[in-house]
């Protein structure tokens, strides 16, 4: 089961305010906990939403539209993401749990959403195998 714990942005990650060098730290720890344990998928930061682009599709079957950030949702702007393989959902908490506050401020958060897998959206045997032909194409370019 793949999990994507996602670090919700903060009013000092959209200031592009820097992790102190305590929490970098103690964030590379945790990573290589993950490592060890063999869960990590991957993981990063992103920049503040200042920098982002937003793609929009207001009408069904239209153009899609562009707007370039800052974006105002503050709550619903992600600051990064870590992704693991796991056995459970109680592992999958376990692992969140551990992960120090995101921001180092006592404003983190995170959200823990489970992936689809390509199973879960459709029993298609054609679109299965095409599905893990991609998959293992990206694995290849790795």
């Amino acid at each position: 089961m793949r999990f994507m714990m996602i670090v919700k942005a903060t009013t000092d990650s959209e200031e592009g305010k820097m992790p102190s060098p305590e929490l970098i730290e103690a964030m590379q720890k945790y990573n290589e906990e993950l490592v060890k344990a063999g869960v990590l998928l991957a993981g990063d930061g992103l920049q503040p939403s200042s920098s982002g682009i937003r793609i929009s599709y207001p009408e069904p079957g239209c153009k899609p539209k562009i707007m370039d950030g800052p974006f105002t949702e503050a709550k619903e702007i992600i600051a990064g993401y870590t992704l693991i393989e796991v056995k459970s959902r109680e592992e999958a908490i376990e692992w969140a749990l551990r992960m120090p506050d995101p921001h180092g401020f006592g404003q983190g958060q995170i959200e823990l959403r489970q992936v689809f897998e390509a199973e879960d959206l459709t029993d298609n045997p054609e679109l299965l195998e095409k599905e893990a032909a991609l998959r293992k194409h990206v694995e290849e370019r790795k």
